[in-house]
């Protein structure tokens, strides 16, 4: 099929009648339109950026079944739970079904009764299942969260290997089209190569989010943190991730001997009680989600209001696909990152923990300091994110990151600066940062004596300032591109181009002031930036419509967000609907959810004049 503007004005309609919004978002139509002239398509957006319309369109407009590659049982049933209720014909093939449910869905994939299945990447190794899906049309292989076909990715999955040997194994090659949120340049190359993308068009777009208030906070006490902030936001949901399940259960035990409903995920537990925990979240009948990382792929719920790091992510990829779940209704939402030094020791100790060879390792060290690089930023996070991932941006500040709301003063830093990159070079660049800021302070320690270090001129230049603010300073120098690190284990700090010029009196150096105590920090909700929605919202009226769909979706077997999500309960406590037209120029209404699910809303409002 070849795009025009007739096929735009159908995807567009479509569009309106399914999901009941009046136009794609940004770079969401021209992926549509790439994937609908037939060409292979590689398309990079954010978590909540809406990259399942962009299959979930075509596969309305071309010809027989397109097939969706998915990598967790959770995510396939989410996605087929909310194409179901906005009247779209789709099934899931994964290991849950019977041999009997199995044959049933494929028979009705057959019949043309399917436009989309969703299969894991596992199945497209069965010699059966190819032998099957050969018999079908099959005009478009979705691959969803395409980034863990990739070693260098963060939730690399062999099995995504066999996406490309099954496209070829078809009588006619289907167009491609891979979707993921994150990826730097080198899991792009990937992606391409790997899938065997055929000379793809690829996009990438937005995955600085206006709408996510991004925050790393050092020196906090993290656990009293985590309790005011959940008692304070009650009434929002919520996930905590924390690096290891004895953080989680701990953080879990606190939050509910604290009367905040709670609930918790990591591996440590049974499939049943992580299951459950699960479904109490996606039903809203808890509000917060203590977890690992082993929770969130796929997970669609989109009133997420505030994802809280407890410790720093192993990477940014993890960070932004994680933090990225807050916020998936477009409403304002916070991330937060509680930064402690201690949070290297232990992601350290993971990555030393997993087998894997020496290049991957050290890929891992890499993208750790990276990450630490970015909790010690002083410029705007989302420029540090954008620059990361290599999207082209307008270097304006956000305004609304924990850096961009910093207002410290600017201080003349050049002479503590030139101390600490002369006692790097006198310590011939061979150290890590923890020694050279024991030299800098003075210390007596066995390793500073051994090597002399004592009799260095810099030896005890900052002795007023701990270790710790040493240390502190050195990784932002190194965020700011004065220093680097080796990569491994054990990295050492070097001098950078930037640094000489600063030792040759050639450059000055201007960082904020000292970070002030936890207790002088403004609070939260001052620190914000965004407030929790227009001010036009009726919090009474919004309060009574979620009641509303929550008796809907206990009806429907349903999270309340596929019913209507957030944002669409909020523009209507704001324009009040009373006719069925008003109701459909609301953004997720739609026709065929209209039809399902508008009328008890509309008498809600009609019984309110």
């Amino acid at each position: 099929m070849t795009t025009g503007v007739l096929t735009m004005e159908q995807a567009q309609q479509l569009l309106q009648k399914y999901y009941g919004y009046p136009d794609f978002r940004e770079g969401q139509r021209r992926i549509v339109a790439s994937v609908l002239s037939g060409a292979d398509t590689l398309g990079i957006m954010p978590t909540g950026g809406g990259k399942s319309i962009c299959y979930q369109i075509p596969a309305l407009m071309l010809p027989g079944l397109t097939l969706v590659v998915s990598p967790l049982i959770s995510l396939m049933k989410d996605q087929v739970d909310a194409l179901t209720a906005t009247g779209i014909s789709a099934a899931y093939i994964n290991s849950t079904l019977s041999g009997k449910e199995v044959n049933d869905r494929i028979r009705a994939a057959r019949r043309g009764e399917v436009k989309l299945l969703y299969v894991a990447p596992e199945r497209l190794e069965l010699d059966w299942f190819r032998e099957e899906m050969s018999a079908l049309t099959i005009s478009c292989v979705a691959v969803d969260e395409a980034h863990c076909v990739s070693q260098w990715g963060h939730d690399f999955r062999t099995s995504y290997l066999a996406v490309s040997p099954f496209v070829e194994s078809l009588p006619q090659r289907p167009i491609l089209a891979a979707f993921t949120a994150t990826a730097t340049p080198e899991v792009m190359d990937d992606m391409v190569r790997l899938l065997r993308l055929n000379t793809p068009e690829v996009f990438v777009t937005g995955l600085g989010r206006d709408n996510l208030s991004m925050s790393v906070l050092r020196g906090e006490n993290k656990k009293e943190f985590v309790l005011n902030y959940a008692n304070t936001h009650a009434h929002q949901p919520g996930i905590v991730y924390a690096a290891t399940r004895k953080e989680v259960d701990d953080l879990y035990e606190r939050l509910s001997r604290s009367g905040i409903p709670a609930g918790r995920y990591h591996a440590g537990l049974s499939d049943k009680e992580r299951e459950e925990s699960q479904e109490a979240f996606l039903y809203d009948d808890i509000r917060v989600m203590v977890a690992t990382n082993a929770f969130g792929m796929g997970i669609d719920k989109s009133n997420v209001r505030y994802v809280i790091h407890y410790n720093m992510p192993k990477n940014m990829e993890a960070y932004v696909q994680e933090a990225g779940r807050a916020g998936r209704d477009g409403e304002p939402s916070e991330c937060i990152l509680l930064f402690s030094p201690q949070d290297i020791m232990t992601q350290k100790f993971l990555i030393e923990q997993n087998p894997q060879d020496d290049d991957r390792k050290r890929n891992e060290y890499r993208k750790l300091q990276q990450m630490v690089e970015y909790c010690y930023q002083t410029k705007c996070l989302r420029w540090a994110m954008l620059d990361y991932f290599g999207e082209a941006h307008d270097h304006k500040p956000c305004g609304i990151c924990s850096s961009c709301r910093d207002e410290r003063e600017l201080v003349d830093m050049t002479r503590d600066a030139q101390i600490i990159f002369s006692c790097i070079h006198r310590m011939r660049e061979r150290f890590g940062v923890s020694l050279v800021a024991s030299v800098l302070k003075g210390s007596q320690n066995k390793k500073v004596l051994q090597y002399k270090f004592d009799k260095l001129p810099t030896y005890g230049m900052l002795r007023t300032r701990t270790e710790k603010q040493i240390s502190e300073l050195i990784n932002v120098f190194i965020a700011e591109g004065y220093l680097a690190l080796s990569e491994g284990q054990y990295p050492v700090v070097r001098l950078q181009p930037l640094a000489v010029e600063v030792l040759k009196s050639q450059q000055q150096v201007m960082l904020r002031a000292p970070e002030p105590s936890a207790a002088q920090r403004p609070s939260s909700s001052r620190r914000r930036g965004h407030d929790d929605g227009p001010s036009a919202v009726n919090e009474t009226v919004f309060e009574q419509l979620r009641l509303i769909r929550r008796d809907l979706a206990e009806r429907e077997h349903v999270p309340s967000y596929i019913i209507f999500n957030d944002a669409t309960l909020r523009e209507m406590s704001v324009v009040c609907p009373t006719r069925e037209a008003d109701m459909l120029k609301i953004k997720g209404v739609g026709e065929v959810k209209y039809r399902k699910y508008g009328k008890p809303f509309l008498d809600f409002f009609q019984n309110m004049e």
